[in-house]
This record gives structure tokens, C-alpha cells and sequence, in this order.
């Protein structure tokens, strides 16, 4: 076998016993197989391996991948910082984005989509105020879900988070996946597909399982140390 279907054989065993521990069906987990930084042959033995869901933090370089492997069906996660300027190339490339935390970024979006299919959009909250990344808090998330609903070319479908390294990982992702729920039932007359909690990775997906994670974020301990 090679090193990545090792690794993966290793994250599907414990995605398993994380699943039996807090009494979840490990189908209902994703595994998004974030590929920054790695080549298409990479990703390729990847797929190989049944993955579909990839996530890209680099646009440039994520636009090289989605055109090489448009042969497979794959869904692109786009993962990083939104610049406005980007938005048109994000739109055309990615089928799903999980970093939205500006109006602005989504009013862009919704309109320079143009693919029969709407973009699937997740809500990033940063609940433990860590001012190194991005990110809506509990207000601003409701604010930002509201507007989304009004923007036809988007569909929201849940929330994302990455917590600060300070941040106890059991109380954070319990703290994000109370607010899920919170919206979830304040919207749910205009919500049609909110069922997406993104939310660990590599060092503590355990706690995000337990938590209520839908789907997971790992690159490290599936492709190797990232390339420089």
C-alpha cells in the first residue's frame, strides 16, 4: 500500500472508533482531504482511493488542479481568505465555499455565479475571538445567514470553524454546534439544506466528531507534512 492509503486507512479507523465512542453513524462524516501545496499525482492516488471532496486554500494554484482533473467528479472546497477581486475565479472553480464572513464577499458571489447549480456556501465563526484568522461571531452570523437567504445564487448550508490553538477543542467545537442548532431552528422556514458542520482536523477530529461534525478537515495526517 502506498503512504497516503496507510494514512487513510489510519483516519478511517479513527473517524470509526470516534463515531462509536459518541454513538454516530460514521456515514454521516465527511472527509474533506485538504491538498494545498500538493500535485496533481498526489491527488490522483487520492481519488484512487474513492475521495471526492478537496479543499484548496491558494487559488492560483487550486485553479491549475480543478483544470488537470476534470475528468474526475470531484467537489472543490475553497478554504481560504476571500479577496474580492478573487471572487469571479472562486465562483467558476469551486462548487462550495466555507470560509464566507462578509456581506460584501457574498452580495460579490451571488453575483458574479453563472453555473446553473448555486454555489453551496458555509458560514465561517471564529467564537473564541481569535484575531489571526476570520471569521463572524453569534450576531454576526445570524446578520450575515439572513442576508444569504435573499441571494439566490448562494445556498447556505451550515457553519465552519478553525479554533484558535488556546481554545479547548471539546467546549469550542460544543460552543459552534449549539450556534448551528440555533440557526438552524430561528431560520428553518427558509432553510433548505442546513445540514454542513465543518469543523476539526487532524489533531483533534475526535472532539469535532463528538461534537456533531458533518465533515472533516484533514491534510497532514493524510497526504504528509506539507510541501514548502
Amino acid at each position: 500500500m502506498s503512504n497516503i492509503e496507510d494514512n487513510y486507512n489510519r483516519l478511517l479507523d479513527r473517524i470509526l472508533t470516534a463515531c462509536v465512542a459518541s454513538n454516530r453513524d460514521p456515514r454521516d462524516i465527511e472527509l474533506l482531504a485538504v491538498s494545498k501545496t500538493k500535485s496533481v499525482d498526489v491527488i490522483t492516488q487520492a481519488i484512487t482511493l474513492g475521495l471526492v471532496q478537496f479543499g484548496e486554500n491558494y487559488l492560483q494554484e487550486a485553479v491549475e488542479k480543478t483544470q488537470q482533473l476534470q475528468q474526475y467528479d470531484l467537489h472543490w472546497h475553497f478554504i481560504g481568505r476571500i479577496q474580492s477581486n478573487k471572487c469571479k475565479l472562486i465562483t467558476d472553480e469551486f462548487s462550495w465555499v466555507q470560509t464566507l464572513d462578509r456581506p460584501k464577499i457574498a452580495t460579490r458571489l451571488n453575483r458574479l455565479h453563472s453555473k446553473p447549480d448555486p454555489l453551496n456556501v458555509l458560514i465561517q465563526v471564529n467564537l473564541d475571538a481569535d484575531a489571526n484568522k476570520g471569521g463572524v461571531d453569534r450576531v454576526g452570523a445570524a446578520e450575515l445567514l439572513e442576508q444569504l437567504l435573499s441571494l439566490p445564487n448562494l445556498v447556505p448550508r451550515g457553519l465552519m470553524t478553525i479554533l484558535a490553538k488556546s481554545t479547548d477543542s471539546r467546549a469550542g467545537y460544543d460552543s459552534v454546534a449549539q450556534l448551528h442548532l440555533e440557526l438552524g431552528r430561528q431560520f428553518a422556514s427558509d432553510l433548505s439544506q442546513w445540514d454542513t458542520l465543518s469543523m476539526g482536523m487532524s489533531a483533534d477530529l475526535e472532539d469535532a466528531i463528538n461534537a456533531g461534525a458533518t465533515m472533516i478537515r484533514v491534510g497532514t495526517d493524510l497526504f504528509g507534512a506539507r510541501n514548502s
